[in-house]
């Protein structure tokens, strides 16, 4: 059995694919699986992949399927995963060649169900280190983690266990949707605090296109919210979900919307987020994390109210 399989989907990813596959067949882990998922891509990044199957039949399992979006490959390529451990890789990003193993390593050592690393933002012209914060239960990994899917290992027998945590289909911010419905099966986090991943920034790239489909951001919390009431577990991490709801509409989906060139768009996803805010969490500012915390985020969301917001709303637009 692999000890890791590292999950890949690609669609049009020609000028990318092949260092990301470069970094992933030359891993010091031997025992490793990459699982290449064409999601319907249109380009030449079919035959890249190809070519790399061929040249690495012992790593590499390739399958092709209709476009349905990252959240649908994802879940199409953990049915296939046989490792101990999951992880999943962008394909227009790459990885230092030590990282599997070294995370794999950590996890065995600590019998964790989940790694997680550091990573690099990488622009055209600079880089800059993105180091995360730790914690130490499930409450405070549903507010502090960085909600992303790349920089972690899961252990497969998790999302075995639990066939009902899976990536939003269809819809941005999958990896919201993904990670916190994971994140009440995992018991114990370990940290390997290196940056591995070379997350790159490039223009055109879906989380750089601000348009009417950053409103998913709001079917995607209710679709994690009504996860956690569907399966008896609101009552525990009500407090964690009430802050994170509030952080993600008047932080970064409020960052986003406001970019959003088209006037009437704009306005109308503004309007909705205030109103879903404070429909779904009508309390949200009395929530305790969010007031016994003195970061400038915390601070910046307490100064929020009906007037600031539209305050705020035009001055981020020039930022």
């Amino acid at each position: 059995m692999p000890k890791v399989s590292v999950i890949v989907p690609f669609y049009n990813v020609e000028k990318y694919i092949e260092k990301c596959l470069d970094s992933l067949v030359n891993q010091t882990l031997e025992e490793i699986e990459i699982i290449l998922v064409n999601d319907g891509s249109q380009d030449n990044s079919e035959e890249k992949a190809k070519e790399f199957e061929k040249r690495y039949p012992n790593k590499i399992k390739y399958y092709k399927k209709a476009n349905g979006g990252l959240g649908d490959a994802r879940n199409f390529g953990i049915k296939y995963a046989s490792g101990e451990y999951i992880a999943f890789l962008d394909s227009d990003d790459f990885v230092e060649l030590t990282m599997y193993e070294e995370m794999y390593k950590k996890a065995k050592q600590e019998n964790a169900d989940m790694v997680e690393c550091d990573f690099w933002w990488e622009y055209p012209n600079k880089k800059k280190e993105d180091i995360g914060n730790t914690y130490s239960n499930q409450k405070e990994m549903l507010y502090k983690s960085r909600v992303v899917a790349w920089n972690k290992l899961i252990k497969r027998e998790i999302y075995e266990k639990y066939p009902e945590a899976r990536f939003s289909v269809g819809l941005r911010y999958e990896d919201v949707e993904g990670f916190y419905k994971i994140l009440p099966y995992i018991k114990k986090v370990v940290f390997v605090r290196k940056c591995f991943i070379h997350y790159i920034q490039r223009q055109g790239s879906i989380s750089n296109t601000q348009n009417q489909k950053n409103e998913e951001i709001f079917t995607v919390l209710e679709n994690v919210i009504n996860y956690y009431k569907k399966n008896n577990l609101y009552n525990d991490f009500k407090e964690e979900l009430e802050y994170v709801y509030a952080r993600y509409l008047l932080c970064s989906s409020f960052l986003r919307i406001v970019k959003i060139k088209d006037k009437n768009i704009r306005k109308n996803l503004l309007n909705k987020t205030w109103e879903n805010l404070n429909t779904n969490f009508p309390n949200w500012k009395n929530n305790k994390i969010l007031n016994n915390t003195n970061s400038i985020k915390n601070l910046y969301i307490r100064s929020i109210n009906k007037t600031t917001f539209k305050i705020y709303s035009l001055i981020f637009k020039f930022l």
